[in-house]
């Protein structure tokens, strides 16, 4: 099944989650080709869709574009495993799990790590 496809049967089945499925590797090679710029926008997507799952603002647009240009990821993943990710489980029918301090140490220092996480585990909802 190709790409196109795949997502128009997504928007079919779950139409209130936009679609944003990246092979997590992929967000770790953008953003060392793109010197951490894709993370901005990654950032932005991401909320997007932990939004969504959550049918609730848990990170605005301006705090994911803030955090990604200005070295404040931390914050960003904290909000994200603390509050977005468990709704995430849930909607996969996984284990609840708090992976916030987890990662707030990755955001600080390996910031594509904990996008990459958080990628595989927002993958998951399009399965």
């Amino acid at each position: 099944m190709n790409e196109v496809t795949h997502q128009e049967d997504w928007n079919k089945s779950k139409p209130n989650i936009p679609f944003f499925k990246v092979d997590p590797v992929m967000v770790l090679i953008f953003g060392i080709l793109t010197c951490g710029l894709y993370l901005i926008y990654w950032n932005v997507k991401a909320a997007e869709v932990i939004n969504a799952a959550n049918e609730k603002e848990v990170v605005s647009p301006t705090i994911a574009l803030i955090t990604g240009c200005c070295g404040l990821n931390l914050f960003f993943y904290w909000l994200v495993g603390r509050d977005g990710l468990p709704k995430v489980y849930q909607l996969t029918g996984q284990p609840q799990k708090d992976d916030s301090v987890l990662l707030l140490v990755l955001g600080f220092f390996f910031p594509m790590i904990a996008a990459m996480i958080v990628q595989s585990e927002l993958n998951k909802l399009y399965n």
